[in-house]
């Protein structure tokens, strides 16, 4: 049986889509990874100025709290791994999307992508879109060779 031209531009289309949402999750992955070094930037700072009050001389003005460090340096390490949880995560759908394997994990990392406004919200909507299609689901229902 062979594939009528609805079905090819059809099949076109949903290869573009599935590469151009790809492309997506790789620069979002990207700008995550990114913007995860600054937990690791508070959290270096958070560990100086904890160590730096610790060690302040008693004195009329009294310095902050010792705990005020230790915040800003937890704080940076849990911004960091989630950070870096979310790239990893955007990674995966990435590779998995041009594998076309894995579409249900695909659609909940595109779930938490629509908390990350406006981008994500856009990549995420967009995929919703995308992965709903019918022949898109078909096509992740196939065995991959």
């Amino acid at each position: 049986m062979t594939p009528t031209d609805s079905e090819l531009r059809q099949s076109i289309l949903d290869e573009e889509h599935l590469k151009l949402l790809g492309l997506g999750y790789l620069v979002s992955a990207i700008l995550s990874a990114g913007f995860s070094l600054l937990g690791l930037v508070y959290g270096a700072m958070g560990l100086v100025f904890g160590r730096a009050i610790a060690d302040a001389p008693a004195s009329a003005g009294q310095p902050p709290p010792e705990f005020l460090g230790w915040f800003f340096a937890i704080f940076g390490v849990a911004f960091f791994l989630v950070m870096i949880t979310a790239a990893t995560l955007k990674f995966l759908t990435y590779r998995w999307l041009a594998q076309r394997r894995r579409r249900v994990f695909c659609m909940v990392v595109a779930g938490f992508s629509c908390l990350e406004v406006p981008y994500g919200t856009a990549l995420g909507v967009c995929t919703f879109l995308v992965l709903n299609r019918r022949s898109i689901e078909r096509s992740f229902d196939q065995p991959t060779p």
